[in-house]
């Protein structure tokens, strides 16, 4: 998990290098950033099932786990781009969750 950490900090750095704006433009964007990617594992759900006639079977099921680890790679770099500690933020959470809190939707 060290090295995953590790590459997010790096890959959010140079995020921020190449965007020369307030915290909250670079959050917003980030967060758009993320709704783009949920956005390609629906796109990719769909092609996997063939459900649009136009396109039929355009995407398989290891598509829609790349889409979705991209969605998850978005995240993990928004809560570092937002600075703190990330990590034990989303740590914190995660146990909240699997302990049953009420600290947002979690896991469907």
């Amino acid at each position: 998990m060290e090295e995953t950490w590790m590459i997010v900090n790096s890959l959010a750095a140079r995020l921020d290098s190449h965007f020369d704006r307030s915290d909250e433009q670079r959050w917003t964007v980030q967060a758009l950033k993320l709704q783009e990617e949920a956005g390609e594992v629906a796109e990719a759900v769909i092609g996997a099932l063939g459900a649009n006639p136009r396109k039929g079977y355009s995407h398989d099921w290891d598509d829609v786990r790349k889409e979705t680890c991209d969605v998850a790679l978005s995240a993990l770099v928004m809560l570092v781009r937002m600075g703190g500690d990330p990590r034990r933020f989303f740590d914190d959470h995660l146990r909240s969750v699997a302990a049953g809190g009420t600290g947002g939707a979690g896991p469907a």
